[in-house]
C-alpha cells in the first residue's frame, strides 16, 4: 500500500488489527457469539449503539491525534472522509441485510441459528474485504485511471439496481448452491448448529454449511460495489480499512434490529440504488469538478434518510387492495 498516501504508521495498523481481532475473540468466547440462541431486537440494538459508538469514538480518537501530530486542517480531513465512509458502507451493508434474510427464509433457518451462521459469516467477510481493499489500493495507486472504471461500474450498478429493484435473487438456483451440491456430500435434515458431520466414516456438510456458504458470496458480490464507492470518498488505505471493518463488525447485529422490519423500509432499496449513482457519477466527473466530501456526506445522508422516511408514508404495491 506504499504506493498511496496515508496518515497511518506501522503501529497504528497494527493497534487497529489488534483491536479488531480482540473484539471478535470477545464476540466469539466470552459474549456468547458461537452459541446458539434467538437474538432479541433489544440485544441487536444494544450491540448495534456499541459498533456504532466505538466507530465514533475511534474517529474522535483519531482526530485527536492526527490534530496533535499533523494538524487540524488534515484532522478535519480524514475525520470527515472516515464518517462519510463508514455511513455509506454502513448505508450499503442494510442491502446484505434483506439478502441474508431471503437465505435464512428460503432454507428455513432458525433464528436461534443464524447468530452462529453470520458470526462466521463476518470473519469470512474480514479476511475478503481485506484482500480486496489491498488489491484495490494497489490497482489504484499503480492504475490512476481505474478510479473511473469504478465510477462507470457503480453508475451501471445503481441505475441497474433502480430498474430491477423489486427483483429478488433466486436463492435456490443459484449457481454457487448447485456447484456445492454436485460437488460436495451434503447431509440433508436437521442437524442443529452443525457445519459438519460424520456419517459412516465420510465427512458430509450440512445444509447450514450451504447457508454459510451463500452468505459469504452474498457479501463478496457486495464488496464488489461498496469498495469501490469508498475510493471515491478517500484513497488513504488505513481510512478505506478502517471504516469497512466497523461496518462489517456491526452487521449482524444490524441484521437482528431489521430482520423483523426489513419489510416496512421498502423503499430504501431505491435510496442505496441512487447512493451508487450519485457516487459513480461524482467519480466519473473528477477531471473537471471535485465533489467535496462536506457534500458527498450530505447527499447520501439526505437520499437514505428521505427513502426511510417515504417508506414509512408510501404502501407497498403488493399491499394494496
Amino acid at each position: 500500500m506504499n504506493g498511496l498516501e496515508t496518515i497511518a504508521s506501522a503501529p497504528m495498523w497494527a493497534g487497529f488489527v489488534g483491536f479488531v481481532l480482540v473484539m471478535l475473540a470477545l464476540d466469539l468466547f466470552v459474549f456468547g457469539g458461537n452459541k446458539a440462541h434467538k437474538v432479541s431486537v433489544k440485544e441487536a440494538g444494544a450491540w448495534s449503539a456499541v459498533w456504532v459508538s466505538l466507530a465514533l469514538l475511534f474517529n474522535g480518537g483519531l482526530w485527536w491525534y492526527l490534530k496533535g501530530t499533523v494538524g487540524s486542517e488534515i484532522a478535519d480531513q480524514k475525520a470527515l472522509e472516515f464518517f462519510s465512509g463508514y455511513l455509506i458502507e454502513k448505508a450499503l451493508s442494510v442491502d446484505n441485510v434483506f439478502v441474508f434474510l431471503l437465505i435464512f427464509t428460503a432454507f428455513q433457518v432458525p433464528q436461534q441459528y443464524q447468530r452462529r451462521v453470520l458470526i462466521y459469516g463476518v470473519l469470512g467477510a474480514i479476511v475478503m474485504r481485506a484482500i480486496m481493499i489491498s488489491a484495490g489500493a494497489w490497482v489504484v495507486s499503480e492504475f490512476s485511471w481505474v478510479l473511473y472504471l469504478f465510477g462507470a461500474f457503480l453508475l451501471f450498478t445503481g441505475l441497474r439496481m433502480l430498474v430491477a429493484v423489486d427483483e429478488e435473487p433466486d436463492v435456490a438456483n443459484n449457481p454457487i448452491l448447485r456447484f456445492a451440491r454436485k460437488h460436495l456430500r451434503v447431509a440433508e435434515g436437521d442437524h442443529g448448529e452443525k457445519f459438519f458431520v460424520a456419517k459412516d466414516g465420510l465427512r458430509y456438510v450440512t445444509p447450514l454449511f450451504l447457508v454459510l456458504l451463500l452468505i459469504e458470496v452474498t457479501d463478496l458480490v457486495f464488496a464488489v460495489d461498496s469498495i469501490p464507492a469508498i475510493f471515491a470518498i478517500t484513497t488513504d488505505p488505513f481510512i478505506v480499512f478502517t471504516s469497512n471493518m466497523f461496518a462489517i463488525l456491526g452487521l449482524r447485529a444490524l441484521y437482528f434490529l431489521l430482520v423483523d422490519v426489513a419489510d416496512r423500509f421498502h423503499l430504501l432499496k431505491y435510496g442505496l440504488a441512487m447512493v451508487l449513482t450519485f457516487i459513480g457519477a461524482k467519480m466519473l466527473i473528477m477531471p473537471w469538478y471535485h465533489v467535496p466530501v462536506q457534500a458527498s456526506l450530505a447527499v447520501v445522508a439526505v437520499l437514505i434518510t428521505a427513502s426511510c422516511v417515504a417508506s414509512l408514508f408510501i404502501t407497498p404495491k403488493d399491499d394494496k387492495k
